[in-house]
């Protein structure tokens, strides 16, 4: 499949990027599950990496992709929501909602989310 130039899908984490950050997430995750703030994070990780299933996925759409945590996705767009994590499809200069929260955290695993993905590409 041929990726499609200037459509992109931007994932962006209800979690701030650095290493004291992604620890103290690694502890969340372990230590109180449920109330771990990032469905997007919990659904397509493990503790330490990105899941397989997660993965195959991903390499199989032909879109770009970008992944940013929200103060990495503030920072690089100028842009700041209360509404993490999102997914965002961008063409050319204009971003636009494709995934907001509230669908993102319906979703209980890793088939639920691709889809929604599916459904919406």
């Amino acid at each position: 499949m041929t990726t499609q130039k200037n459509h992109t899908l931007i994932f962006v984490y209800n979690a701030d990027s650095g290493l004291f950050n992604t620890l103290t997430d690694i502890a969340h995750k372990v230590l109180s599950p449920k109330t771990y703030s990032c469905n997007l994070c919990s659904i397509t990780h493990g503790l330490f990496s990105e899941k397989e299933e997660w993965r195959e996925f991903l390499n199989k759409l032909p879109i770009s992709l970008e992944f940013l945590h929200r103060d990495e996705y503030e920072h690089q767009y100028n842009e700041v929501s209360s509404m993490y994590p999102v997914v965002l499809e961008r063409k050319g200069d204009e971003i636009n909602i494709l995934l907001p929260s509230s669908d993102i955290n319906r979703c209980r695993s890793v088939k639920d989310l691709q889809s929604l993905i599916l459904d919406v590409l």
